[in-house]
């Protein structure tokens, strides 16, 4: 079943909201507030957010904002839920990266319709943008757009320690040689200078810091990933 994360400060409407959502098909939770929300949709990404603008402590605007720079949940569709339907709100919404926007008050049966259609609409961008994302420990490789990040933090590679890291995320827990690895990352067709693998690995783990430890040294041959 597809689950629905509700970030929505009046729990009695939360509480319908999800009440609703499940009679539906879906699965539903409820949190109360944009920190917890972020927490949470990181932890356990959700198919859909159903997102209310005017949240204590961080806004609606401001937790989207985050959600989409999170390589975890920049994909994840997201409802805006406000009271304000002004065209400004409406275009500052869709300017953060909302997929839609319900205006209070609404009937049930109209979230559901476009909970419905965000999701239909979405769920093959979703699906593509999934198989771009690899995830190993807490490194997080974006295919598509040639970013990492290590432990939360975004990693600045050059060309070649991005195309290592990949390689060696793709062949995880392979053992590749360092021969193999000067044909496929720098496509030398001879065995070259082998130290270079060594460098750039070296340099690879440093600026991955811990979650680098991954990438095992495997003495006499080469290198592989192991989580």
């Amino acid at each position: 079943m597809k689950n629905v994360l509700i970030i929505e400060d009046e729990k009695d409407l939360a509480e319908l909201l999800a009440f609703n959502l499940e009679k539906e098909g879906y699965t539903a939770t409820c949190v109360h507030d944009g920190k917890q929300g972020l927490e949470r949709a990181a932890a356990e990404p959700p198919d859909l957010i159903l997102l209310d603008l005017m949240l204590p402590g961080m806004l609606g605007t401001e937790v989207c904002k985050a959600l989409r720079k999170d390589p975890r949940t920049s994909q994840i569709p997201i409802i805006m839920i406000t009271a304000k339907g002004d065209e400004i709100d409406r275009v500052v919404g869709f300017e953060v990266g909302a997929d839609d926007y319900i205006v209070k008050p609404f009937s049930m049966r109209e979230v559901a319709l476009r909970v419905k259609a965000v999701m239909r609409r979405v769920e093959p961008d979703v699906q593509q943008a999934a198989a771009d994302i690899l995830s190993i420990g807490d490194i997080i490789i974006d295919k598509q757009r040639h970013t990492v990040a290590s432990a939360g933090l975004d990693v600045e590679l050059t060309s070649t320690e991005f195309k290592l890291l990949l390689y060696l995320a793709e062949k995880k827990e392979c053992v590749q040689s360092r021969e193999k690895l000067l044909q496929n990352v720098w496509s030398y067709n001879n065995a070259g200078d082998t130290r270079t693998v060594d460098t750039h690995v070296t340099r690879l783990r440093g600026k991955l810091g811990t979650p680098g430890d991954i990438i095992k040294t495997v003495r006499g041959f080469g290198y592989k990933i192991e989580e």
